[in-house]
């Protein structure tokens, strides 16, 4: 039998179940659970040919890492399976809200970044397979089950990628200390990939030529910069506090 194991939460199953269903096992769903969007999860199971299972929710708990799994578990292929930005993009049903890493280096620091991105609820970490470190054991531990929730995309190219999105909408946003505008003053309602560099040398030339806007992030210590998952965090929720402005300004049908 092929190696397996477990992902939890109704992002990431229902992330897998649209971009690889085939590595689906099966789900297991909490008995107790008739809400919409468990009914939603179990139609788009059935839709995919994917079996759901009711299942007692102590039974999860201990399938899931301190019980944080929602009501649903996955059973799924161990093996990594390799995400395209096309593969994210064509599954959206908001505003593309995405975080680019040019050089990290370090395991933590990604690891970090990709519980940040979960918890901002963004759609994907991308990043260079060249001269980045990678979705290795360390990371994907650090990120706490992050690295299960968020699609994490390599690319060949950076800037190709960052070219690509353009075409498809996204504006595409990098972060410098020296720009003009502060983060706070630039808009991040819209289609958006946010990109930043290694802590220290910052965005490559050709990453940063390819940006459509340079921001900085407002400093007002002694410090001249910031952990690049301290300030994807900041960047990403300050994104997530303009967008839900945005929405409560619109009526509700």
């Amino acid at each position: 039998m092929a190696e397996s194991r477990f992902i939890y939460g109704f992002h990431a199953v229902n992330a897998r179940l649209r971009q690889s269903a085939g590595s689906i096992s099966e789900i297991y769903l909490a008995a107790d659970r008739r809400d919409g969007r468990a009914r939603d999860l179990a139609r788009l199971a059935e839709v995919h040919g994917v079996r759901v299972i009711p299942t007692d929710p102590a039974r999860l708990d201990g399938m899931a890492p301190h019980g944080r799994h929602q009501g649903v578990v996955a059973r799924v292929s161990a093996s990594q399976r390799h995400v395209t930005l096309d593969d994210v993009l064509d599954t959206l049903a908001e505003p593309a809200l995405l975080l680019v890493l040019d050089g990290v280096q370090d395991p933590h620091n990604l690891g970090a970044c990709l519980r940040v991105a979960d918890a901002a609820g963004a759609h994907a970490v991308i990043a260079p397979k060249d001269r980045a470190v990678g979705l290795n054991a360390t990371a994907i531990k650090v990120a706490c089950g992050a690295a299960d929730t968020v699609p994490y995309v390599t690319v060949t190219n950076l800037a190709r990628a960052l070219r690509e999105m353009q075409e498809r909408d996204v504006r595409i946003i990098g972060t410098d200390a020296e720009a003009e505008k502060d983060i706070h003053a630039a808009d991040l309602t819209g289609p958006l990939a946010l990109v930043l560099g290694a802590e220290g040398a910052g965005m490559r030339r050709l990453t940063r030529e390819s940006c459509d806007e340079l921001v900085k992030i407002p400093m007002h210590g002694s410090v001249e910069s910031l952990n690049v998952s301290v300030a994807s965090g900041i960047c990403l929720f300050e994104a997530r506090r303009q967008r839900s402005r945005v929405k409560a300004l619109i009526p509700s049908a």
